[in-house]
């Protein structure tokens, strides 16, 4: 190793002049004849093996570089031609007329001759003279090898490397120049006993390095921070110090600090609002359902419900000594309602009317018209605008069982909700009564439904699936009575009547314009007490009259006293209430066809329905 000193060529990797192996070996110059030194030694050619040499052999250590005005070989403070330490002084002559490159720097060369007394060679010579045992080869030369000088401790001077750095070493005269591309030798260094005393005690500080041109990493040498030592950079990024990586850490330390009082702050009003909710920890819990939409379904009984009740008041009645509490629905924007007529006839000329709309608005109403034929009525209502009127469907359309729903006060429970079904269509029923002469008995051709009807609903509207209004509410059958208003006391047992809304629609229109409504009539008179099946036409005519009105439609058609009318067009009729029903089912100009029984024969006629004043 030869760590801390120059690189330079060595031998081996010299350009070599050619026929330099074909020289005899006498003409090579010896090391004594060398005339200057570099401080560096060259590499005698081997001699021929001898027979007791083992292929090796050793070198002698090179002398010391001569001190100005000293001869060759000799280290200083040493007499001339004398040797240090027991080793003969070589020779620092080189030799005349040797090729570029051969030269043997002086000081350096030993002999190649093996020391007496050294242990054999270990390997034999090299017959094809390969480097480092023979002569170099054709091939290039080697590049240089660099090796980090060892750093010494501090105050310490090595032997083999100078405290300070010497002035540079001119090449001897005579050495020939190294080719392009090979370093030529190098300074030699002082050996170590001509550095002087003061460099080597415990106490001295070596010097620094000088900067290498080549900017080289050395991992040996000493820190380059004065003071301490500097961070390693291994990728150019500047290193934290340590306050800054205080300042990291008590900036995350903070960033957690606040992101924990976040969460924290979270959780607890998430704790607090169920706490105070519920009631607080370890009460009772029952499960229950979270909020809805509150939209149904338009055909629901929800949906069919919440449109049409603002369209449907509860009517107070009194007058007469009398009170009692109906329901009704609107016509139209001008303020008609329409109701039965045995919920307003309480109030007579002079009674009072007071409507109560959903929302609870209350308004004062008049008297239109009534029919008590038909029980029916109309009243008007004054200064109430925004009214929303319910729309009008068509009873002929109607089938049984379609699902319907029931608008009404019953017991004056306003805004009561009730559903179910069309149970029958053409129900021959009749109301009323009180009077005892029969003026004041209706005659409908109803709607039967199971929906509950009770005291109240008169007057309400039948809806169907699309809340249109197909019958008006008006009798109840219950347990102990006939047929018979609802404002008896008893209960709905689900039997319940409506007046076709075609009939109504009718009725309503004659008494908004004229306040009356038309019957229509076929103009003859029934035997009431006739227990056959049909209708009997009587034998006496009412009040002394004629059975049959004389130029009346039945008149025209040929009926007579006696006649049993059986069928009404193709329907069977089985009283005369039911012939009745089946005629005001219809409107004055309307034709019919009858099936007229007489002496056991029957005949079918035709006729056009007249026309007579209500009451």
């Amino acid at each position: 190793m030869n760590e801390g000193k120059p690189t330079k060529a060595k031998w081996w990797s010299r350009p070599r002049p050619q026929g330099l192996s074909e020289e005899p070996e006498s003409t090579r110059p010896a090391p004594g004849d060398l005339a200057d030194t570099d401080g560096d030694f060259e590499l005698a050619r081997p001699a021929a093996r001898r027979a007791e040499d083992g292929g090796d052999y050793e070198l002698r250590r090179p002398e010391p570089v001569p001190a100005d005005g000293e001869p060759a070989g000799v280290p200083a403070g040493m007499p001339a031609g004398g040797a240090a330490d027991g080793v003969p002084a070589a020779s620092a002559v080189p030799a005349q007329g040797g090729p570029a490159g051969s030269a043997v720097d002086a000081g350096n060369a030993t002999s190649a001759v093996p020391v007496d007394g050294a242990p054999k060679p270990l390997h034999d010579p090299d017959p094809y003279s390969t480097p480092p045992y023979g002569e170099p080869g054709p091939w290039a030369p080697a590049p240089p090898v660099q090796h980090p000088a060892a750093t010494p401790a501090h105050g310490v001077t090595t032997a083999d490397r100078p405290a300070m750095p010497g002035p540079p070493v001119p090449p001897p005269q005579g050495t020939p120049a190294a080719p392009d591309g090979i370093p030529g030798p190098a300074a030699p260094l002082p050996p170590p006993s001509a550095l002087p005393a003061a460099a080597v005690h415990a106490g001295a500080q070596p010097p620094s390095p000088a900067p290498d041109p080549w900017q080289r990493y050395n991992p040996w040498a000493a820190p380059v921070v004065p003071g301490g030592h500097g961070p390693l950079q291994q990728n150019g990024a500047g290193v934290p110090s340590t306050e800054q990586r205080r300042r990291r850490g008590r900036k995350a330390l903070a960033g957690a600090a606040v992101l924990l009082a976040l969460v924290s702050g979270g959780v607890g009003g998430v704790m607090g609002t169920y706490l105070e909710r519920n009631g607080g920890v370890g009460t009772v819990e029952l499960p229950q359902a979270g909020q809805e939409p509150t939209g149904r379904d338009a055909d629901s009984v929800a949906g069919i419900a919440g449109r049409a009740l603002p369209s449907v008041v509860t009517l107070h009645v009194s007058g007469s000594g009398e009170q009692g509490t109906g329901t009704g629905f609107v016509l139209d924007t001008r303020g008609h309602i329409l109701t039965n007529n045995h919920v307003v006839r309480s109030a007579g000329s002079t009674g009072e009317i007071t409507v109560t709309f959903n929302g609870g608005e209350i308004a004062q109403a008049e008297l239109v018209g009534r029919d008590s034929g038909y029980d029916l009525a109309v009243v008007k209502v004054k200064g109430v605008r925004g009214l929303t009127p319910l729309p009008l469907g068509n009873s002929d359309n109607v089938q049984v069982g379609d699902p319907v729903v029931a608008i009404g006060a019953p017991f004056d429970l306003a805004g009561t909700v009730t559903s179910g079904i069309i149970s029958a269509k053409q129900r021959p029923i009749t109301a009323g009564g009180e009077k005892g002469d029969g003026s004041d008995v209706s005659y409908v051709d109803a709607l039967q439904t199971d929906a509950p009807i009770n005291p109240g609903n008169s007057g309400g509207p039948l809806l169907d699936a699309k809340a249109r209004v197909i019958g008006i509410n008006s009798a109840i059958r219950s347990a102990g009575s006939g047929s018979e208003p609802d404002s008896g006391q008893s209960g709905s047992i689900g039997l319940g009547f409506a007046i076709p809304i075609n009939q109504g629609k009718r009725v309503a229109e004659e008494l908004i314009n004229t306040g009356k409504a038309t019957h229509p009539v076929i103009g003859i008179t029934l035997d009431m007490d006739y227990t056959g099946d049909g209708a009997r036409v009587a034998t006496e005519g009412s009040e002394g009259g004629p059975p049959v009105t004389v130029g009346g439609p039945g008149a025209k058609a040929g009926i007579k006293a006696g006649d049993v009318i059986t069928e009404v067009d193709g329907q069977r009729v089985h009283s005369g209430e039911e012939l009745i029903v089946k005629t005001r089912a219809h409107r004055p100009g309307d034709r019919l066809e009858l099936t007229v029984e007489r002496a056991g024969k029957e005949r079918t006629v035709s006729l056009v329905l007249g026309s007579s004043g209500g009451s």
